[in-house]
């Protein structure tokens, strides 16, 4: 499976392609006696189960089985798409996923690289929470904005001001493959990074048509071997809340409870906060940094 996702020339992920690689990382996940099949006694090519195997288990033609895998199907049912992703045993993500990659909702229209804003109601909202750290994101990663202890937390080594640099504002993605200050911070790293991929994936998968998006997960399936190698993997998966394991270089271990907030009116925006729980010393090393911080503002 190629490492690098597939773009066309207009810099827009070819869903068709990835389509195909999905289900055949899917295909390739499963073995033939986890679905009461009776392997072959002569050697198989191929790891996982056939294109014809899974077709009679979902009840599909091998032919239009073939022709969705290969990109040369449009239009497939929800019928269809549910057998497969019951034979594959997809999860309530992957299922989605299969279905936005199968049927893409921004057809061929790209939509052009821009910075995204965020209004001065979610940045009031955010620096109204003195105790509590949070960053304000777009779909793809890029920070819109923090308060004063959501920066301290995340990325003190960069200027106050960084989200409002545009294009090059930070990108929590980028930062976790590409910057070593902000990859300490997670002691389960390769758990971090997983998950970072496996949200990216769902997003590409709605929204083909994105240039930037586009253009961050190719730059980074080039400058980072790690996001590549996971990237083929073809990981689907989001989480809207949960705990965050952290190694602060000045307050030391962290354990905090983070929730995503999703901000209407502005499609793909959205607040994470981050949480300790009462009587922890999370809780103390979470007044201590925002000590420290006011400290330095």
């Amino acid at each position: 499976m190629d490492a690098v996702p597939s773009m066309t020339w207009e810099g827009r992920v070819d869903t068709w392609s990835e389509l195909g690689n999905f289900l055949k990382s899917r295909r390739a996940a499963l073995r033939p006696e986890d679905l009461g099949l009776t392997p072959h006694p002569t050697r198989r090519r191929v790891a996982g189960l056939r294109r014809e195997e899974l077709a009679a288990l979902a009840g599909v033609s091998i032919t239009h089985y073939t022709r969705l895998e290969q990109g040369r199907a449009r239009g497939a049912s929800d019928s269809v798409l549910d057998a497969i992703a019951r034979t594959l045993r997809l999860g309530p993500d992957e299922s989605a996923h299969l279905k936005d990659l199968a049927r893409p909702a921004d057809g061929t229209r790209m939509v052009a690289a821009r910075a995204d804003q965020v209004g001065s109601s979610a940045r009031q909202l955010v620096a109204a929470m003195t105790d509590v750290p949070a960053v304000i994101l777009d779909r793809r990663g890029d920070v819109l904005g923090w308060n004063v202890l959501g920066h301290a937390l995340l990325a003190g080594q960069l200027a106050w001001d960084a989200p409002d640099a545009g294009g090059d504002r930070p990108n929590l993605v980028r930062m976790l493959f590409l910057d070593r200050r902000y990859r300490d911070l997670y002691p389960d790293r390769h758990e971090e990074a997983e998950l970072a991929v496996a949200s990216l994936r769902l997003v590409a998968g709605r929204h083909p048509g994105d240039r930037a998006l586009a253009e961050l997960i190719g730059a980074l399936s080039i400058q980072s071997a790690e996001f590549a190698t996971l990237w083929a993997a073809h990981p689907v998966r989001t989480c809207a809340s949960g705990v965050k394991r952290l190694r602060h270089p000045h307050v030391g271990a962290l354990e905090l409870d983070f929730t995503n907030l999703c901000l209407t009116g502005t499609p793909g925006h959205r607040v994470i906060t981050y949480t300790a729980r009462p009587g922890s010393t999370s809780e103390a090393s979470l007044r201590l940094l925002g000590s420290i911080a006011a400290s330095t503002v």
